[in-house]
């Protein structure tokens, strides 16, 4: 039976086992189970307040997208309306350009009409008194003096004029 002493069970050294136990316990939870929660729960609020700012950063950044797209996209319409009126001022300049110089071209055409029926009366007057002065001195000569010159020159005025007016007619 000298076996059975060495697996006996020893009521003393139970109750001392589970005292040391129990103090064990209670030094531990004392000691560092409240730290060790303190510490995780600090590190969980500095987490969670990481995360709450990287969300609220997120936030901001989308918001500034957003807002940067619309200005774009304003941007981009404003770009297309600036275009579009440049252009329609540039036709616009153009149909003014064209008109002027049409005008312009009207006026010069009639300017130049002017002073080609000017000239040409101008002409037509001076063919008239080289006409009237030949026809003068070849009458004096023939007449001989029988009419005065001023008689002459009335007598082909009157001439030339109706035969003007005969060439006129004739147009």
């Amino acid at each position: 039976m000298q076996t059975l002493d060495i697996i006996s069970v020893n009521l003393w050294h139970v109750l001392v086992s589970l005292a040391n136990l129990v103090i064990i316990f209670w030094v531990v939870k004392r000691f560092l189970f409240k730290p060790i929660k303190k510490m995780l729960a600090a590190r969980q609020a500095e987490l969670d307040h990481q995360y709450a700012a990287a969300k609220e950063a997120q936030d901001v950044a989308d918001a500034n997208r957003n807002a940067w797209e619309q200005k774009m996209q304003g941007a981009d319409a404003e770009a297309e309306r600036i275009l579009k009126q440049a252009t329609d001022t540039a036709k616009y300049r153009a149909e003014q350009i064209v008109t002027d110089a049409s005008d312009r071209a009207d006026s010069i055409m009639r300017h130049a009409e002017r002073e080609a029926d000017l000239e040409r009366k101008k002409a037509s007057e001076g063919i008239k008194r080289e006409i009237v002065d030949v026809s003068a001195t070849i009458a004096e000569k023939m007449l001989e003096r029988e009419v005065n010159e001023n008689d002459h020159r009335a007598l082909i005025d009157s001439f030339i004029d109706k035969i003007g007016e005969s060439d006129e007619g004739d147009q």
